[in-house]
Order: C-alpha cells, then sequence, then structure tokens
C-alpha cells in the first residue's frame, strides 16, 4: 500500500466482573497502511468489535495502545468515523439533515455553499441524491446504511471503521453496497477496516483479512494477505482459483477454531447418564426447533 500510519501495539482489554478481571483481548499486534481495506474475521466474541471500538477511542485499552499518524489514540475523533451494522440515523432529521450533522461537527468556519456541495458529493458517492428531504422511516434499510457511510465519509476521516455494516441486509442489497464500498475505496483511498462474519465478503473486499483466535485473551491467529487485482469483479471471480483459495484459507481457520471450541464444550457439558434430555440436547443445532415447526405446520 502507501506508509504505515496506524499501529496496534500490545493491545489488550481487561473488563471488570464480579469474579475479577476478565481479559478480552491479549498482545494484539496489526500494522495498517495508509489506504489499505483490511477486514477481521472469527468467531462470535473473538474481540472483533472490541478491536474496533479501541481503534475509534470508545474503549481504553488495559495495555498497549493504539497510534495514528504518530499520536496516540486516547478518545473518540473525526479522523475516525464509524459505520455501525445499525445505522444510527436521527429518525426526526431527514436524509440531508442527518449528513449535515457530521459536516457541520467537522467543517466550522465554512459557508453554506461550500457545506451543500459537500453534504452533495457525499450523497452522490453512495447515490441517495434522489432521496435528500426522505425521513429515515421513508426509505429502505440499504438506503438508510448508505446514509450512515455518507454521514461517515462526510466527516473527511483518515480510517473508516465498519461493524458488520451490511449484516442485516438481504442478500442482494448487500451485494450492491459492497459494490459500491469498493467504488469509494477507489475513488478516495480511505484506510478502511471493517468486521465481517461473510467470509465472500471478506475475501472480495479486502487487502488483508485479519482472522481472531476465540477469546477470551483472544489474539490475531493468521493474517491472509489478498492479491486480487482492483478493480475486482464479483462474477469474474466466482470460478477465480486465486480467489476461492483465499476463501479455503479463511474457511479452514474459522472450521478448525470451530472444531476446538465444539470439542471443549462438549467435554464440558458431558453428563454420567444418558436420559432423554441429554440425548436431545447432543443433537446437532436446530432438530429440535425444526421438529416443533414441522408440528406448527401440521397443526395449521
Amino acid at each position: 500500500m502507501h506508509t504505515k500510519h496506524l499501529e496496534l501495539e500490545q493491545v489488550g482489554i481487561d473488563f471488570p466482573t464480579p469474579k475479577g478481571p476478565f481479559t478480552a483481548l491479549q498482545d494484539v499486534n496489526l500494522k495498517i497502511s495508509k489506504g489499505e481495506f483490511v477486514s477481521l474475521i472469527g468467531h462470535s466474541g473473538c474481540g472483533k468489535s472490541t478491536v474496533l471500538n479501541i481503534v475509534a477511542g470508545l474503549h481504553q485499552a488495559t495495555t498497549g495502545g493504539v497510534i495514528l499518524d504518530g499520536a496516540e489514540v486516547k478518545q473518540p475523533g473525526p479522523e475516525r468515523a464509524v459505520v455501525f451494522q445499525n445505522h444510527s440515523l436521527l429518525p426526526w432529521l431527514t436524509v440531508y439533515k442527518n449528513v449535515e450533522l457530521a459536516v457541520k461537527s467537522t467543517m466550522r468556519g465554512k459557508s453554506k455553499n461550500e457545506m451543500r456541495d459537500w453534504i452533495m458529493h457525499n450523497l452522490e458517492l453512495v447515490h441517495m441524491t434522489h432521496a435528500l428531504d426522505k425521513l429515515p422511516s421513508e426509505i429502505s434499510g440499504g438506503m438508510k446504511q448508505r446514509v450512515g457511510i455518507a454521514r461517515a465519509l462526510a466527516m473527511e476521516p483518515k480510517v473508516l471503521l465498519m461493524d458488520e455494516p451490511f449484516g442485516a441486509l438481504d442478500a442482494l442489497t448487500r451485494a450492491h453496497l459492497q459494490d459500491s464500498l469498493m467504488e469509494i475505496h477507489a475513488d478516495l483511498g480511505n484506510t478502511v477496516i471493517m468486521i465481517t462474519h461473510d467470509v465472500d465478503e471478506a475475501v472480495l473486499l479486502s487487502d488483508r483479512i485479519v482472522m481472531m483466535n476465540n477469546g477470551p485473551a483472544a489474539t490475531i491467529g493468521e493474517i491472509l494477505d489478498i492479491e486480487l487485482p482492483r478493480p475486482r469483479d464479483r462474477l469474474a471471480l466466482a470460478d477465480n482459483k486465486q480467489y476461492n483459495h483465499y476463501r479455503h484459507e479463511v474457511l479452514t481457520f474459522l472450521y478448525d477454531k470451530q472444531k476446538k471450541v465444539e470439542t471443549v464444550s462438549s467435554r464440558a457439558n458431558q453428563a454420567p447418564t444418558t436420559n432423554k434430555h441429554s440425548q436431545q440436547l447432543a443433537k446437532p443445532s436446530g432438530v429440535s426447533s425444526e421438529k416443533k415447526d414441522a408440528k406448527k405446520s401440521d397443526a395449521a
């Protein structure tokens, strides 16, 4: 990429509990280049969101720290904008006003015309200029997320932090937004850190995929470089050997970790007797719910 400007050094964090400190993260080390797109992937509870929140300044690391362009990150700031899975738009403000709110907080001293031009520019990036006067309740989930991205971009962040931004959307809408994000990243060259549970999304969008070990005391397990040329076309990549190799590498990592979790869990839950209830618990996830659904459909 370019020059390294974001560093996580020996990052760890403890959370207080009634039984004493809980170590969520330990010894997380990562250097990210300017303009790089990095995805964090791993099982639930592996500390992905905690890493993102520390970079955002929403959590303070217990050990180590985050350095952005030579300055330690100690609190939230406009140079690090966050896009959450929930769009977090203010429901009483229009699309335009939601973006304007961010612009007013970061462009003090600019004229109204300059602000309006900048708002329109960012809404144009996400293809939402047609809905300026709509309230959030009047647009779809995908459109809301586009406005959330426009609001974040309007702050001119050095780093765009995305916490499963497309996780709540249907597959087709998610694909359109992924394509839009690739276009925006190509145009602006922002550094992006994105959390995802979607392996295909991670491979399609990323320059590197950071795979997290399971917690507690979670840390980085492996880092995979994605050396696919840009711009990327999802249809062309569907049969690409290199793409499928990267996909296999991530799935192998996640499968091995999940298998270890299941093994430990099953040992911990072993019972000395095998009654009907314990046999039911030992069945694969979803069996009992499927039977319930079947009974409901029969009754209907």
